[in-house]
């Protein structure tokens, strides 16, 4: 996150991940809200992540910070782009774990708390 925001907010930004409440959105709508496009099945990360999947090992939760739709700004997808596709090809439905923020949130939150 630190080729995206200062040292400072980055670590503000990954102290606000660690406690934030874990949610479930499908893959699919991730997907979408990033724009990301959907990596090959055959590319070695998701290849893992999707045999990790067939042998019921749990995956960690997605990292996100929350995108601003009017502004142009898309969901950042902090860590887990690779599981998110690997979930893709398993079933584009199936919910998935996820921790996020919202950068602008965690800024007056932080200011607010004197960090």
């Amino acid at each position: 996150m630190s080729l995206l925001y200062s040292d400072a907010e980055a670590a503000k930004l990954l102290r606000a991940l660690r406690e934030a409440k874990t949610s479930e959105y499908p893959a699919k709508d991730l997907l979408r809200a990033s724009d990301l496009p959907l990596l090959a099945r055959d590319e070695p990360h998701v290849d893992a992540d999707l045999r990790r999947i067939h042998k019921g090992k749990p995956l960690a939760p997605i990292l996100l910070i929350r995108g601003a739709k009017s502004q142009g700004v898309a969901l950042t997808v902090a860590d887990g782009y690779h599981r998110i596709c690997a979930i893709c090809y398993y079933d584009e439905n199936a919910p998935i774990r996820c921790r996020m923020v919202s950068a602008s949130l965690c800024a007056a939150v932080f200011i607010d708390r004197g960090v």
